[in-house]
């Protein structure tokens, strides 16, 4: 058994698991982007593209706690490449066929490969953050962040210079990850027991987890409908409303996301140094005042303020896993599994709400509906009891 006090900081090892994340999230950040052409390939409404993102984000992340159980019994390393080689083949196979149930399978076996990958690289990730929980973690939840940056200016790059078939290409992506595991997998040491934490520090901390741990994932499910819906809708306004360039849509998305890059990267330093509950606290508030001026501004002040608004949306990314961690903490794969796919994966239904919302009263009225998400957010962190020991 072995507590924080003894595992130690392994920054090559983290380095390996986020390039993993960042390969295998590449596929999930762009596939929002690509929506509007799936859309008009295929004659699809607004609630039938939602549906595509539900499907999406259930087999990516809602079922991502069963994967998390199956990783807690007993460690499955393998689940690593093989997620990111079926998330990216999947993916990839979305240029060759026209069928709307096609569609969907596809994107469900991608999302299932993506979901395979989460739980079993966080809690291998835990085991080489050391004492620096928040920031070790956050290590590896940048690649993932990056990747979801990534994903939307590589997919429309390719569509918009080379044409939709050539999406196929992608598939590179995850073959360059799994060369790269396969040379360093010795590297990553998997350690054998699951245990990681005494047995009483353990009790104290799954009798207070019920009611703190629903009020957090609640709070991340504010959330995370935030993010999905202005990934999945700012390039339906600017595209589809606007009629204007698919590129500048991407751009837009691309700077909220790089932004979470930065939050993750600057955020979780702070939360290890203020108390990682105050730090939400904070982030929830100046996010819930910083979205309406997304909807204000244009041109340069746009872009700026979107990747700020994402830098402190998305910086308690880490924050939020290392709570649920220390709330559930001889689950590890299940609370990784709970914050990174459920609460997050939720974000599919509340795409699915706004797409019947930009049905019935056109896309504007859609986004600018998810102004009110974050202050819920806000609200409900304030009701999360967490110990910071």
């Amino acid at each position: 058994m072995h507590s924080s006090e003894t595992r130690t900081f392994n920054l090559k090892a983290l380095l390996i698991l986020s390039l993993g994340h960042l390969a295998t999230d590449i596929y999930q950040g762009a596939l929002p982007a690509i929506l509007p052409f799936l859309k008009t390939r295929l004659s699809l409404s607004y609630s039938m593209a939602g549906i595509i993102m539900l499907a999406s984000n259930f087999a990516s992340s809602v079922i991502q706690p069963l994967f998390g159980f199956i990783s807690d019994k007993e460690g499955k390393p393998f689940l690593l490449p093989a997620g990111c080689l079926l998330a990216g083949i999947c993916f990839s196979l979305l240029p060759l066929t026209s069928h709307y149930t096609e569609i969907l399978f596809l994107v469900v076996m991608s999302g299932l490969g993506v979901a395979a990958y989460h739980p079993e690289g966080f809690k291998t990730a835990h085991r080489f953050t050391g004492k620096r929980s928040a920031a070790g973690m956050a290590v590896f939840s940048v690649g993932g962040n990056l990747g979801f940056a990534l994903g939307p200016i590589i997919a429309l790059s390719i569509v918009t210079r080379l044409g939709f078939p050539w999406l196929s290409s992608m598939i590179f992506i995850a073959f360059l990850f799994l060369a790269a595991i396969s040379l360093l997998w010795k590297s990553l040491a998997f350690p054998k027991t699951v245990r990681d934490i005494a047995p009483k520090e353990a009790t104290e901390a799954n009798s207070k987890f019920p009611l703190s741990l629903i009020i957090l994932i609640g709070t991340v499910i504010m959330r995370s409908w935030t993010h999905a819906g202005l990934i999945t809708y700012i390039p339906f306004y600017y595209i589809d409303y606007l009629k204007g360039d698919p590129v500048y849509a991407g751009k837009l998305v691309s700077f909220f996301l790089l932004g979470g890059v930065a939050g993750t990267v600057l955020g979780s330093p702070l939360a290890d140094r203020w108390g990682h509950k105050k730090y939400l606290v904070f982030s929830m508030f100046c996010a819930s005042l910083l979205l309406p001026l997304v909807f204000l501004l244009k041109g340069t002040m746009l872009l700026i303020t979107l990747g700020l608004f994402g830098m402190v949306l998305i910086s308690t990314f880490t924050v939020t896993i290392v709570m649920a961690q220390r709330l559930l903490p001889r689950n590890l794969g299940v609370a990784s599994g709970l914050m990174v796919g459920f609460a997050i994966g939720t974000g599919g239904i509340g795409v699915t709400i706004l797409g019947l919302l930009a049905d019935h009263f056109g896309v504007p009225f859609a986004l600018k509906s998810i102004i009110i998400l974050p202050m819920a957010g806000f609200f409900l962190s304030l009701f999360v009891k967490y110990s910071e020991r």
